[in-house]
């Protein structure tokens, strides 16, 4: 009485599908397989997207280094600190 034996399952079976149809059980199997590709394709887009972004940080933070920065770009900032004479 501990596990159920193939026959059970294929009693299991025959009455399910009396139940719901082999047409409806079909269109489960077709929504399970969607919803199954449709998730594989969304993790393959996430992986996709997270590279790109890694990889566009990477290039931002390369694009202008620290020591190359002209002062010419707070001089306009401090002369507006400045009241008119």
């Amino acid at each position: 009485m501990g596990s159920l034996s193939i026959w059970h399952w294929v009693i299991v079976l025959v009455v399910v599908a009396l139940v719901f149809g082999t047409k409806k059980l079909r269109n489960v199997g077709e929504d399970l397989g969607t919803a199954v590709k449709g998730f594989k394709k969304g993790l393959g887009d996430a992986e996709e997207e997270s590279t790109v972004t890694k990889k566009a940080a990477a290039e931002e933070a390369k694009a202008v280094p620290v020591n190359q920065v002209s002062d010419a770009e707070f001089t306009e900032i401090k002369d507006k600190d400045k009241p008119s004479a």
